[in-house]
């Protein structure tokens, strides 16, 4: 029993060490100067205003509800898109339902302007 694990027990070792390793080295040689300007966090070429801890508005996040949303429709058409065939007409009607049920939700949330960003 202990054979079957032995390998998994090497690369646990293996990689906890290369990761102490590679910790250490950083400490060893990276830079020692702290000074305000290193310190402070850099976005993408422009200087960071406001708090990062600011308020954002409800939209943000209906959108990237939406998003994991449709997303996960893609996930669950992609198994079905490979087995369409086996799965016949009732395979096609149950995904027809499902991207309706889909489709209605998508209308509803055109229709109350959620996807506006204006």
């Amino acid at each position: 029993m202990l054979a079957t694990y032995f390998p998994l027990l090497v690369l646990l070792l293996l990689s906890s060490g290369a990761i102490a390793f590679l910790i250490f080295l950083s400490i060893a040689i990276g830079p020692q100067k702290r000074s305000e300007i290193k310190q402070d966090p850099f976005e993408c070429g422009t200087l960071g205003t406001g708090d990062a801890r600011g308020r954002f508005g409800v939209r943000f996040y209906l959108v990237a509800l939406l998003f994991v949303l449709f997303d996960i429709e893609i996930v669950f058409m992609y198994p079905w898109a490979v087995g369409a065939i086996e799965l016949g007409w009732y395979g096609f009607c149950a995904m027809l339902s499902f991207v309706s049920v889909l489709a209605v939700g998508l209308a509803y949330v055109w229709k109350r302007g959620v996807l506006d960003w204006n």
